[in-house]
């Protein structure tokens, strides 16, 4: 199974930062020794071309030449680097990527699965980021994925259509803005309720959840959730943002799922796309850990069930 990741390009934080920039190499790490199956590529940077399919050109510019406002700076929660807008190029390439494996070249059948090791960068709205969000990369992949399609099928009346499952614990407000208007892109999101971000824009389902949410009532959430989409819309591929920040010792997640919890959780995601043979990529989001390593280890979790599935696929 393909996996990109981008940790190699290091965003310069201030000592005692709240964001764990540490995980996603150790997540790595992980991977290497525990999942030798996992194949790692460096992620490609996305391009001007690539994220002006979302971004605004005022702001691609603003994040490459670093002239941002401070006020912006602060609402990413990043302060401005030659490193952070390399990263968040190569945040955002990883998912597209991951997405063409998933696919496939032209032609030709993809791997069904395929992965981000950072990424859901779901905050960020096409003028502007949030929430440690600087580029949008599940929506920079849906609509070059969208594009990429559409070249290949000229005669099909009917777009791609893309359904982004965002399972982080915040609500997807900027993928839910981008997307508003787009009927071929159907962004679904399990969140807190009462989380950030707490002015939450209009998914086209969300689903709030209360403070304390456990494993039987988050399945339960979500199965109604997957009934709802299949009902409303017909994917040609998904964009799954598995957050580990429900976890029960997530420092922002307010809900308490179990390692069991989220990986049945994963495991219906992967199911339900499998079942329909709909290729999936999916991103790591969120995680914030008191213990950082009970973060890796619901990820790590994530791509265990991810082989499963692709092994199905790639048989």
């Amino acid at each position: 199974m393909q996996a990109f990741y981008a940790d190699n390009f290091v965003l310069p934080l201030p000592q005692g930062h709240r964001f764990p920039m540490a995980k996603y190499r150790l997540l790595r790490d992980r991977l290497v020794n525990e999942l030798p199956q996992v194949r790692m590529a460096q992620a490609p940077a996305a391009t001007d071309g690539e994220l002006a399919l979302v971004h605004t050109p005022a702001y691609i510019d603003a994040i490459t030449h670093g002239t941002l406002p401070a006020a912006a700076q602060r609402e990413i929660g990043f302060p401005w680097s030659p490193g952070m807008a390399e990263r968040a190029r190569r945040s955002a390439g990883a998912t597209v990527a991951a997405a063409r494996v998933a696919m496939g070249p032209a032609g030709k059948p993809g791997e069904g699965i395929a992965a981000n090791l950072a990424g859901g960068t779901h905050h960020s709205y096409a003028h502007k980021g949030g929430g440690f969000c600087v580029f949008n990369d599940a929506a920079v992949a849906a609509r070059l994925m969208q594009a990429e399609w559409a070249r290949l099928h000229r005669h099909e009346r009917k777009p791609l259509q893309v359904t982004i499952i965002d399972l982080d614990v915040h609500q997807g407000n900027g993928t839910a803005s981008i997307f508003a208007a787009d009927a071929s892109v159907f962004t679904l999101s399990l969140h807190g309720q009462k989380n950030f971000p707490f002015r939450k824009e209009a998914s086209d389902l969300d689903v709030d959840l209360p403070d304390g949410c456990g494993d039987a009532a988050y399945l339960q959430a979500l199965e109604h959730a997957l009934d709802e989409l299949e009902r409303r819309f017909e994917p040609g591929l998904v964009l799954f943002l598995a957050g580990a920040d429900p976890f029960e010792g997530d420092r922002l997640g307010r809900l308490s799922l179990s390692f069991d919890g989220l990986e049945a959780r994963d495991r219906r995601v992967f199911d339900w796309a499998w079942q329909r043979r709909i290729p999936l990529a999916f991103s790591m989001a969120g995680g914030y850990g008191v213990n950082i390593d009970e973060t890796v280890q619901v990820q790590v979790n994530t791509y265990r069930v991810a082989l499963e599935y692709w092994k199905r696929w790639n048989p």
